[in-house]
């Protein structure tokens, strides 16, 4: 017995060893692929526009126009109007009819759109390699020579009063995070939703969408990316000839962005006639560019997301989506991190059953605390492996990886490099992790959001007084 015990150890230290050579040998490959990957490409033009690209062996290549203009650029009066501008923008220019336009992107087999958000507008067109020259014609000439005649707003403006009910009666995850920024960034720009109030729809003319557009549509807040085929000079040419005469001079004092107040309360829209309860709770977060944004990151992927129709149930690896699925604590959650330029929210999101509220809340605040205190490094290594396979999925393809540069080059003046990113995660330490989670999490005063059947969610102060735990 004893030798058989002694060659049982023995293999499994052999095993242990050849798994960590393995481990070690693909995590040195794993790096070596990422340190080839095509460097992206970043110039600055005479009027301050950036041009950005990332060669891409494909027929298909994406390219976009970035421009920091979005709903944290309003006031109470025009809030709304970048969104509006979102709905005219392919009603034609002043060199194309809307019919013209359509037909033109169409026998090229491209696809245009655009999206606004709190930051930042972004125009973007997937089309094949050959015709990017073509298509950064038409995103210039949509930005530049915009018709916006008042029959055009007449009719946007009832399309979005109707996506505006639609929004609330149907998309409820939607509404949730809006009430949060409300409340969160309470008295600040950053708690503007996208839609804008209905008064300001109503109101808002052509003037008041051409006025937004000339104050914010300046060289220095574009930027041009693109991913497919394409090459740096080429795109730069391009960017001189179809965008070089917008202006890089404002009227006045060119748009910054004011100083974000974080405040700890909450918003509740009690409605017992919906079937589940919808909240979201978040402290607030890190910038962008902030160090402590990657292990915020690390800290929620160990949270984790999970729904009822996944399988593995009690088998994951999140203890919170493992109480979930044993007590059926909800229907779903997400944890987030959201970043912006100078801030951030970090927390949860779930949809529950109206008398779950409070079991699912004192379970999240537990893990949360678990997070402050003992966090292992096993859980923290799991958390970094599955952060970095999300990251490296969500940058399949050129529509991708264009507007990660885009975003990027806005946001921080360059993209940072595969490689450089997964050396920050792989850098993040359970230490790391317990100790950004007691600067951002422990003791701090939350933001909540609940819509729907909320009587059973915990008052605000009882939410609060679980942030922290007294030890002994």
């Amino acid at each position: 017995m004893a030798s058989l015990l002694k060659l049982s150890t023995a293999l499994r230290r052999q095993t242990l060893l050849a798994g960590s050579r393995a481990g070690s040998t693909y995590a040195a490959a794993f790096r070596t692929a990422l340190s080839n990957e095509q460097p992206t490409e970043v110039t600055t033009l005479d009027s301050g526009l950036r041009v950005a690209s990332e060669s891409v062996p494909s027929q298909v290549a994406t390219v976009g126009l970035f421009i920091d203009a979005g709903a944290r650029y309003e006031d109470k009066n025009s809030n709304g109007t970048a969104n509006f501008f979102e709905h005219l923008a392919f009603k034609g220019t002043t060199k194309r009819s809307q019919s013209a336009l359509e037909q033109e992107v169409e026998s090229l087999g491209a696809q245009l759109d655009v999206n606004t958000g709190r930051d930042q507008t972004v125009f973007t067109a997937r089309c094949l390699s050959k015709d990017v020259p073509k298509l950064v014609e038409i995103l210039a000439d949509v930005v530049q020579n915009p018709r916006l005649d008042d029959a055009d707003v007449k009719r946007a403006r009832e399309v979005i009063l109707g996506e505006i009910e639609q929004v609330d009666a149907g998309n409820l995850r939607e509404v949730v995070f809006d009430h949060l920024h409300s409340t969160a960034f309470q008295g600040t720009p950053l708690s503007n939703t996208v839609w804008g109030p209905s008064s300001n729809i109503r109101s808002l003319k052509a003037d008041d969408v051409r006025g937004y557009v000339n104050a914010h549509y300046k060289a220095p807040r574009m930027v041009l990316a693109a991913a497919g085929d394409v090459r740096q000079s080429e795109l730069e040419k391009l960017a001189e000839k179809h965008l070089g005469k917008i202006e890089s001079t404002f009227d006045g004092k060119a748009p910054q962005l004011s100083a974000i107040r974080f405040t700890g309360s909450e918003m509740r829209v009690r409605d017992d006639s919906l079937p589940l309860a919808y909240v979201a709770v978040a402290v607030e977060g890190c910038g962008v560019s902030d160090s402590d944004a990657v292990a915020l990151s690390v800290a929620s992927t160990l949270i984790g997301t999970w729904d009822r129709t996944f399988g593995g149930g009690v088998n994951n690896a999140s203890k919170l989506a493992v109480a979930s699925a044993h007590d059926k604590l909800c229907h779903n959650f997400e944890s987030f991190n959201l970043t912006y330029r100078d801030t951030g929210l970090w927390g949860i999101y779930f949809e529950c059953d109206p008398l779950m509220c409070e079991d699912m809340l004192f379970n999240v605040q537990n893990e949360w605390m678990r997070l402050c205190t003992m966090v292992t490094d096993g859980e923290v290594e799991r958390a970094k492996r599955q952060l970095k396979t999300r990251l490296l999925a969500q940058l399949e393809g050129p529509q991708a990886i264009c507007e990660d540069i885009g975003r990027q080059v806005l946001n921080l003046g360059r993209r940072e490099p595969l490689h450089d990113m997964e050396r920050r995660i792989e850098n993040v330490t359970a230490q790391n992790v317990r100790d950004v989670a007691m600067r951002y999490i422990f003791d701090r005063c939350p933001a909540v959001a609940a819509v729907g059947p909320v009587e059973n969610l915990p008052d605000y102060m009882r939410i609060r007084s679980s942030m922290y735990w007294t030890r002994l």
